[in-house]
């Protein structure tokens, strides 16, 4: 299992950032652990009965791959090391943004002003920390045909994907990939890289695909070009209900950002993710609130001479 999904679980790790529309996080070396140590053996997923999820979706009539995630030690995730804990916390905050929203989105589109942003990584880990939640099956959708990226941090293959189903060269069931690791988080990579990618959204396929996926997962995240950079996203965001966008301080243009965030439709427009923050400055301005963090109040009262958090616990009375 790579740390990226280990160190989530456990609640601790480190990475992007929402502005204050959503969060913020910092982010430091970019390096992973191999994930799993069995390959991409394929076997069936659980039956659909087994598979539906408690908040009323619809299970696949077929099955699923199921496939180890093979996360190389130098893809570009961003790290979840022990010591770089705060994004998982983050995310966490995002998570829970976006389930409590008023909106109430369930096919969100992940975008950046550019390429570069971060908006593949963001992607990830959006949906990792979605699926986390027991109850919900979360889809990571690979809808960036033109540098598509999800299949390639993933270590999944890239076809069959998404540009198979949009031909009817194969069915949903096939294209999809169950993760092994993490049973609720299924993955549509982008397929082959199509010769008219503007068309094959631009169709009744793309829209007849969306519903399905909508019946089938309570989250959908979808991994989208940038803002105005080709046709896709306006034909992606057109069936999606919210928008995150990724930008990237000392790398965003501040003139596509502005066109960018002018372009997403405001009613969709979920929030703005700060990735790759070099020093996280906010996280101890509230003073005792900063040792809320894991491990932080444990270490303070250690440094004041004080018992740790776990030795108080120790010599406190046990409850009747």
């Amino acid at each position: 299992m790579s740390k990226l999904f280990e160190i989530m679980s456990s609640g601790k790790g480190e990475i992007p950032d929402l502005v204050r529309p959503i969060v913020d996080v910092e982010a430091g070396p970019a390096q992973m652990a191999s994930a799993g140590t069995n390959g991409n053996d394929e076997t069936p997923a659980a039956a659909p009965s087994e598979r539906e999820a408690s908040s009323g979706t619809t299970p696949l009539p077929g099955q699923v791959r199921t496939l180890n995630l093979r996360i190389a030690a130098t893809s570009p995730l961003l790290p979840f090391e022990p010591s770089l804990w705060r994004a998982s916390e983050q995310y966490r905050i995002l998570r829970t943004k976006i389930v409590q929203h008023p909106m109430q989105p369930r096919m969100i589109v992940i975008s950046s002003p550019a390429a570069g942003d971060g908006k593949s990584v963001t992607a990830v880990n959006t949906a990792a920390a979605l699926s986390l939640k027991s109850e919900a099956q979360v889809l990571l959708l690979d809808a960036d045909f033109r540098k598509s990226m999800l299949h390639y941090l993933l270590g999944l293959p890239e076809s069959p994907g998404l540009a198979e189903v949009l031909k009817a060269t194969c069915n949903v069931e096939k294209a999809l990939v169950q993760t092994r690791e993490f049973p609720n988080l299924f993955v549509m990579p982008s397929g082959a890289t199509p010769a008219n990618p503007v068309e094959l959204l631009d169709s009744g396929a793309w829209q007849t695909l969306s519903g399905t996926l909508r019946a089938v997962f309570r989250y959908i995240v979808v991994d989208s070009p940038p803002v105005g950079a080709v046709a896709d996203y306006d034909l992606i965001q057109a069936v999606c209900d919210a928008v995150i966008l990724v930008v990237r301080p000392d790398h965003t243009n501040r003139q596509l950002c502005k066109a960018s965030l002018a372009a997403v439709p405001r009613a969709k427009l979920l929030g703005v993710l700060l990735n790759c923050v070099p020093d996280w400055s906010l996280a101890r301005r509230a003073g005792a609130d900063y040792y809320y963090y894991y491990g932080e109040k444990s270490y303070a009262t250690k440094q004041r001479g004080e018992p740790r958090a776990e030795e108080r616990d120790e010599q406190a009375p046990t409850a009747p």
